[in-house]
């Protein structure tokens, strides 16, 4: 044992001396998996007279364009390093020129900061950052009608603290320079701006004073100084616009919009007693109270948006719960559209040169109508749901599991048996939408629910029921409740995990550990308050202000991580949001203060992990941005959290940490999910270096390892999944010294699925592809100088196949009946410097068919040699170079499919008439070559009749794990008489 661990620990040493290069794993591709479920969008844009083009911006997930009307949606800032889009407007007098600004301006709990504003100048193929990095939340861009250089930005700012990059600001040079033009001091931020349509000199302004609190709220902190401004000069001059008719209390948010001809304005006004639509027929001189309806100011400060039809002033809309419509100048509305549920709806955009087009934003996703909202296009086309975690089933093929911002749970397939991941492949797994999913040890069937305030449900999928198993369901824990006043406290999205050693302990956090070993029928409290809360009454409001440097001791603390020990029944890490962490060893008797020491007050911990090697050993990621420190923070103790090391290095700001996990099967393996993407450590998080690869710029929230594969929620493109990470695992100083390296391959597991599912989905519909089939093989090149070769060999050590980097493709043998787009490419062998991952299909070669490129079907089928027994199988490697040529060689393992029930014997009696098929075609292949030419027509006609017999047996003989069936043997007796006649004529 203490030999093992010293050879790890000098492992971890040799591999700090230097970052690992990641040529060595730089082929490992991120797969999305789903759901096809949009996600929250807060900013959307069209293209004035063209019927077809429209952008969204998502919260996480960048921005999005579609050039049909919404039927396919396309990426296209995936390059870019922030995903969190605020705003998005094209120029009207050239729609190549869009600007974005990034950070969303709804500041609930859970929100993305920005760096800025970028422009493109080519419809988005392209983008720049044009400045404002410090905004971090943008609400609303603005450029002049007929100069697309004259840009408005309305800026909220920091979302937790003062900033002075924050009011109106102005560019006239498309955003190469920026002056402040309306600044209302760096508490307060504009969130809305709307030219007058006869006079873009003209502009209005909203301004807003809130913050995020640094403790678990729903609603931010509202102050004063919120209100309505007007220039007429282009933001040279401001002034405010208050009484007339205007609410004269405090303000919370405000949205504005002008109508066709400049004088009609309306107004959308968050004040206690007073809010509502309001509306100006004289450009805002005086008001009146249009609308008191309280639907139009429902969490104004999360929604406050408003449009006015670009040619009739008095159609007017309001995004809320569901899109409000009024055809009479604001006094009557009724709803548009919105479903059960509250879909959210906060933007719309319509299109000034046919007012029938328009596009809206809401926490689904983007709809575009064009018939004025009688009907729209969908939303489950867009792959940018924010999930919080990821969890996996012991299944085959595994479901990923997790709960989507505004949208309920999802469980999303990790493979599937008709080659994609399409709508048919996902599912509910209850209403949760912010909490963690837990799956029963004993049965996959039952899974435990989070939701907001601490709901919690028992879900059984086999009858849909979801039993509410809250620990305290009595009412009042809503998301307007002072928390400190609660019998239980719970962060938006609260920590619940099984044990992996106690299969019948689930934990779940509130301000106490409290545990169930009966599904949740009864509760139990196994710890004292962990977050330092120090009230002698427990549920007693603060008689004063509360501040971030005394909100953890007045009880505005949660528990926002647990983590049982996978070594040590009992032993669970706790760590809360308030910045402390504390350790039982006995199952909550007692406890121990554990938080690293000079850590400050509401320093959240993001995630705990125990080590899955040493019991004294866990890892604790932390996350400072609500105290405006955007520092990435990882701890690692080894001795109980008596001491921690703070194990940093090659992470960086802003990339705050929300996860960190341990490889279960490599010592000193660590992961990362980061605000703004992966990193990996080698060295037990002495160094840090980047596992992104081809993941898009996106918040990263949760990690999950399942067998071989690493599992990302990412919080604005749904759930992605590293396919095999074997060799991260293999990764060492010999590795790293290498002039090629053979990665020891996963154990492949021997799939046989139906061929033909019925009318696939068209490629219009969103969809996900499945692993590579069979057995990836991985090696390392240092250089492309050589020829490589790639044998497999069976436990007799005979060659199965054999591959070659010099192969290349066949041309077709006849033109294909269906289109290119539906077929697969074949595996080619490549050796190119670097990483290189090939798959082989854990078949036999088809003797005759690989020789000489023949083969295959008129639907791009390609022809196949028979499936190789479950068993123990060799890769051989040989690298030849000019002047040398070495061979590495590593074994693997096939598996049977886990629902497969055939036997050894069935299965070799399938495999020895497979083989005796491939054999006979063979011969058929090679007598057919020999009878080219018209005297031998008839004898062509005989061997191709005989091939599509051998062919038919074939299939039958092959098409499941079982026995094959009489006829098969029978067609293939009956081709083989038919053959030996052929061969054996004069």
């Amino acid at each position: 044992m203490k030999s093992g661990l010293l050879l790890c620990l000098c492992t971890f040493a040799a591999l700090a001396a230097q970052p690992v290069p990641a040529s060595l794993y730089d082929q490992l591709q991120w797969r999305m998996i789903g759901p096809f479920r949009g996600g929250r969008v807060a900013a959307v844009a069209g293209v004035p007279g063209d019927p077809v083009t429209f952008y969204f911006g998502s919260v996480g997930g960048g921005v999005w364009k579609t050039t049909d009307a919404g039927a396919v949606w396309t990426p296209i800032f995936d390059q870019q390093r922030i995903a969190s889009i605020g705003a998005i407007a094209v120029a009207p007098s050239d729609p190549n020129i869009l600007y974005v600004g990034t950070g969303e301006a709804d500041i609930r709990s859970q929100i993305g900061f920005g760096d800025g504003v970028y422009k493109s100048v080519d419809a988005g193929k392209t983008w720049t950052n044009i400045g404002l990095r410090d905004s971090r939340q943008i609400a609303c861009i603005r450029v002049d009608p007929r100069n697309p250089d004259l840009v408005y930005v309305a800026a909220l700012g920091h979302a937790y603290g003062p900033n002075p990059e924050r009011g109106v600001f102005r560019s006239r040079d498309g955003g190469r320079t920026w002056q402040k033009v309306l600044d209302r001091g760096p508490d307060t931020g504009a969130v809305d701006l709307a030219f007058d349509p006869a006079n873009s000199k003209a502009i209005y302004a909203t301004v807003w004073n809130a913050r995020r609190p640094v403790w678990s709220q729903y609603a931010p902190l509202e102050g004063p100084g919120s209100g309505l401004f007007k220039t007429i000069d282009g933001g040279d001059r401001w002034t405010r616009i208050a009484g007339h008719g205007l609410p004269e209390n405090q303000w919370g948010r405000a949205g504005i919009a002008v109508g066709d001809g400049g004088r009609r304005v309306y107004a959308v006004i968050d004040a206690p007693g007073s809010g509502g639509l309001y509306r100006s027929d004289d450009s805002g001189q005086t008001w009146t109270r249009a609308s008191s309806d309280r639907r139009l100011t429902s969490r104004a400060w999360y929604f406050s948006g408003i449009t006015v039809d670009p040619k009739d002033p008095d159609l007017v809309y309001v995004p809320n719960v569901a899109v409000y419509r009024s055809t009479d100048g604001g006094r009557n509305f009724t709803v548009l559209k919105g479903a059960p549920g509250g879909d959210d709806y906060r933007i719309l955009w319509i299109d000034p040169a046919d007012t029938n087009r328009m596009v809206l934003g809401s926490d689904q996703g983007t709809n575009i109508s064009l018939d004025k909202g009688r009907t729209w296009s969908t939303w489950y086309n867009q792959p940018t749901a924010q999930m919080y975690h990821a969890i996996t089933d012991n299944r085959f093929p595994y479901s990923v599991y997790g709960s989507q911002q505004d949208s309920g749970t999802a469980a999303v397939y990790s493979r599937t048996d008709h080659g994609e991941i399409d709508a048919r492949d996902w599912y509910s797994v209850g209403g949760g939408e912010s909490g963690y999913i837990a799956v029963d040890p004993k049965n996959q069937n039952i899974l435990y629910v989070g939701n907001t305030n601490g709901a919690l449900a028992r879900f059984d999928k086999r009858t849909g029921q979801s039993q509410n198993i809250t620990p305290w369901p009595a009412p009042g824990g809503g998301p307007s409740r002072n928390i400190s006043t609660l019998k239980y406290r719970y962060p938006w999205t609260a920590p619940l995990v099984f044990s992996t050693i106690e299969p019948d302990t689930l934990y779940f956090g509130s301000q106490y550990l409290m545990k169930t070993v009966d599904g949740g029928l009864t509760w139990r409290e196994i710890s004292p308050d962990l977050t330092g809360d120090t009230r002698k009454d427990k549920t007693a409001a603060a008689p004063g202000p509360v501040t971030p440097d005394n909100a953890r001791e007045l009880g505005y603390g949660v528990i926002y991580t647990i983590a049982p020990s996978p070594l040590s029944a009992g032993m669970v890490w706790v760590g809360s949001d308030t910045g402390l962490i504390h350790l039982t060893r006995d199952a909550g008797k007692t406890w121990r203060n554990v938080t690293p020491a000079g850590l400050p007050a509401f320093s959240k911990v993001t995630q705990i992990e125990a080590s899955h090697f040493d019991p004294p050993v866990a890892y604790a990621a932390v996350d400072r941005h609500r105290r405006e420190d955007y520092r990435p923070y990882v701890y690692r103790t080894r001795d109980f959290g008596k001491t921690w090391t703070e194990v940093t290095e090659g992470l960086h700001e802003p990339a705050y940490l929300n996860s960190i996990k341990e490889d279960p099967k490599r010592k000193g393996l660590l992961y990362a999910a980061t605000e703004l993407d992966v990193a990996v450590s080698f060295d037990d998080g002495d160094r840090w270096q980047s596992l992104q690869l081809n993941l898009p710029a996106v918040s990263v929230r949760d990690l999950a390892i399942h067998g071989d594969d690493l599992v990302a929620a990412t919080f604005g493109r749904g759930f992605w999944i590293l396919d095999n990470i074997s060799p991260l695992r293999q990764i060492d100083p010999k590795a790293v010294a290498s002039e090629a390296f053979l990665y020891k391959p996963a154990t492949a597991v021997r799939m046989n699925p139906e061929s033909f599912f019925g009318t696939p989905f068209p490629p219009e519909e969103p969809k996900a592809k499945n692993p590579p089939e069979g057995a990836m093989i991985d090696y390392f090149l240092k250089s492309a100088d050589g020829d490589i070769t790639l044998e497999i060999l069976d436990g007799k050590n005979q060659v199965v196949r054999r591959y070659s980097s010099q192969e290349h493709a066949p041309a077709p043998a006849r033109p294909g009946a269906i289109a290119d787009s539906w077929i697969a490419p074949l595996a080619r062998l490549t050796a190119k410097a670097g990483m290189n991952r090939f798959a082989w299909d854990l078949r036999y070669a088809m003797p005759g068919v690989e020789e000489d490129g023949d083969g295959g079907d008129e639907f791009g089928g390609a022809a196949q040699g028979p499936q190789v027994l479950p068993g123990t199988y060799r890769a051989r490697l040989t690298v030849t170079g000019q002047f040398f040529q070495q061979r590495y060689t590593q074994p693997f393992k096939v598996t049977l499919d886990p629902r497969s029930t055939a036997t050894a014997l069935e299965l070799q009696k399938q495999l020895d008439l497979c083989l005796a098929i491939s054999r006979a075609m063979s011969a058929a292949a090679r007598e057919g070559r020999t009878l080219k030419g018209p005297p031998n027509a008839a004898a062509q006609a005989e061997i191709a009749a005989v091939a599509r017999l051998l062919g038919a047996a074939l299939n039958a003989a092959e098409s499941a794990d079982r026995t094959p069936p009489a006829s098969a043997y029978e067609i293939f007796q009956q081709a083989s008489r038919r053959l030996t006649a052929l061969l054996a004529r004069p």
